[in-house]
């Protein structure tokens, strides 16, 4: 048999490697290894107490460690890690429990021992060969979930072999134990273990709750069996097991609740978020009643940056990675600086349109993967209602403009002021009835832009003067349709900020008739190629104002 020290060595030695494990790879959750790391300890106390003859404290450590790696696989097991839902299976669990002990009692042996086997042993080492089979099957390549499930085997087949036949060959069950549990934490796959995923709601339904019930009721009516019969023989095994079984209609409850929650927080974040987005009057109050919205959807620090990108402009300059090819998501995930944060990209689509609003744009969030990956549905919706605000005021300013637009054709039609509104594109909007006029009467070609009724030569001078902030005034020459010139002084406003008018305000006094005959005419079409005429075209082009 193998001695204390040989026992000590092999449980060092797999702890060891478990945090040498946690310390090289960094999982997303620490804990459910840590409880790993403490259940196998637990499990080699218990050996080397067992091999000093001191049975009373090696039982103690041996349910120690049930109790350890238990909650460690629950661990394994919560919402958002390798198991996006973990209630059907305890519930399976529960019924498991139960099922065993009716087997154990009234079928196999008499106050819970099958010869030298121990029941509650038996049935704990059961379950964790569910859960870890359950790993296995929800990524059947991953290393480390099935070398938690040869180290599950290994203790059930100790567990039942070793008390039959002691001997070196039935003992090295624990010994595989042992290894395959250290080797488990070594491995890279061990990060997707924990690696946090989205949850996935489960609907209730009756039958899942009775059986629940059913499970929590089969111990004490086993107990109750027992000693009405006058004789309680398996008080151990029915303690052991309605702890098991009252543990998992616990963390059922708990995440019945914590589902509940979670649906409450987000309905009250998107339902105020939506009061918000529809009284907003602009994008900075958009941008606020978002970041707003995202504090209340998700946990508290969780977050570090949140960027509401209104166009495709703004988005390229963020230097994103495009969304990835064929993907119908609504969202992407891209790489943030520190390793436990992601950037997560939700594109501004109209809602419940599902279709990509005209100028794009997108929400962003760097923060922790986990919590993102929670709220990712609510941040989508969050997305979609900001688009519908931003496209709400986008339209208001648009209907804006063109009432103001109406309203200058009812007041203004008579006017003998030549004046149009210029949008930040140079393209003419708005064109009084003056300026027709002026420009030789008729109705100008819709999206002109000013540069095409300014001479060539003029047209750098007025480009950058309308491209510059600011209000100002400069003379230039226009051509009209028949190709002759006038001289105008033109005065801007710059309105561009302004909500409902968001261009510049362009007026032009016609001041040809102030100018001699010969100088009408400042640009010749005619005399381009002479190098004297240049020079003297140029010469009265400087001094013709």
């Amino acid at each position: 048999m193998l001695m204390a020290t040989q026992w000590i060595v092999l449980g060092a030695g797999s702890v060891v490697a478990v945090l040498i494990g946690i310390h090289r790879h960094r999982p997303a959750r620490k804990a459910p290894w840590l409880l790993l790391a403490g259940a196998i300890a637990a499990l080699a106390a218990g050996d080397v107490f067992y091999g000093l003859r001191r049975m009373d404290l090696a039982d103690a450590c041996y349910l120690l460690m049930f109790g350890l790696v238990a909650l460690s696989l629950l661990q394994f097991t919560r919402g958002g890690a390798l198991l996006v839902d973990r209630a059907r299976l305890i519930d399976l669990l529960a019924f498991a429990c139960s099922t065993l002990l009716v087997v154990w009692v009234f079928v196999i042996g008499s106050g819970g021992q099958f010869g030298a086997v121990n029941a509650a042993d038996v049935i704990g080492s059961l379950l964790l060969i569910a859960v870890a089979s359950r790993l296995v099957a929800a990524d059947r390549r991953n290393i480390s979930a099935i070398l938690l499930l040869t180290g599950a085997v290994g203790l059930l087949v100790g567990d039942i072999a070793y008390p039959l036949a002691p001997s070196r060959l039935t003992e090295s069950a624990y010994v595989v134990l042992y290894l395959a549990w250290g080797l488990s934490a070594l491995h890279p796959s061990m990060v997707r273990l924990t690696e946090p995923r989205a949850p996935e709601p489960t609907p209730w339904r009756f039958r899942w709750s009775v059986l629940l019930a059913a499970s929590a009721a089969t111990p004490p009516l086993v107990l109750l069996i027992e000693a009405l019969s006058g004789t309680i023989r398996d008080g151990v095994v029915i303690a052991v097991t309605t702890a098991v079984t009252l543990l998992l209609t616990i963390t059922r409850l708990a995440d019945s609740i914590h589902q509940h929650s979670q649906a409450l927080t987000r309905e009250y974040g998107l339902r105020t978020a939506n009061t918000a987005l529809v009284a907003a009057a602009d994008p900075p109050a958009v941008d606020a009643a978002v970041r707003a919205a995202v504090n209340r959807l998700l946990p508290p620090n969780t977050v570090r940056r949140v960027v509401l990108a209104t166009d495709d402009g703004q988005l390229a300059r963020e230097h994103l990675p495009p969304a990835p090819a064929g993907s119908e998501s609504r969202s992407w995930w891209a790489p943030a600086d520190e390793a436990d944060e992601r950037m997560l990209i939700c594109p501004l689509r109209l809602e419940p349109l599902a279709v990509a609003r005209p100028s794009g744009g997108a929400l962003i969030l760097t923060g922790r993967l986990d919590a993102l990956i929670a709220g990712r549905d609510a941040l989508e919706v969050l997305a979609g209602e900001a688009a519908l605000a931003l496209d709400r005021i986008t339209l208001v300013e648009a209907m804006g403009r063109r009432d103001s637009d109406i309203y200058l054709r009812t007041v203004i039609p008579n006017t003998a002021e030549s004046m149009a509104v210029i949008d930040s594109d140079q393209r003419i909007r708005y064109a009084s009835p003056a300026l027709r006029r002026l420009l030789g009467g008729g109705e100008l070609p819709p999206l002109i832009a000013l540069d095409d009724l300014v001479h060539p030569d003029d047209r750098d001078r007025v480009r950058r003067a309308l491209s510059a902030e600011g209000d100002g005034s400069m003379f230039c020459a226009l051509r009209r349709l028949d190709h002759t010139q006038v001289l105008v002084e033109m005065t801007y406003r710059d309105l561009r900020a302004d909500r409902l008018v968001q261009g510049l305000v362009v007026t032009m006094s016609d001041i040809t008739d102030r100018h001699d005959p010969s100088e009408r005419r400042p640009f010749r079409e005619d005399d381009s190629g002479q190098p004297a005429q240049i020079n003297r075209r140029s010469a009265q082009h400087k001094f013709r104002y």
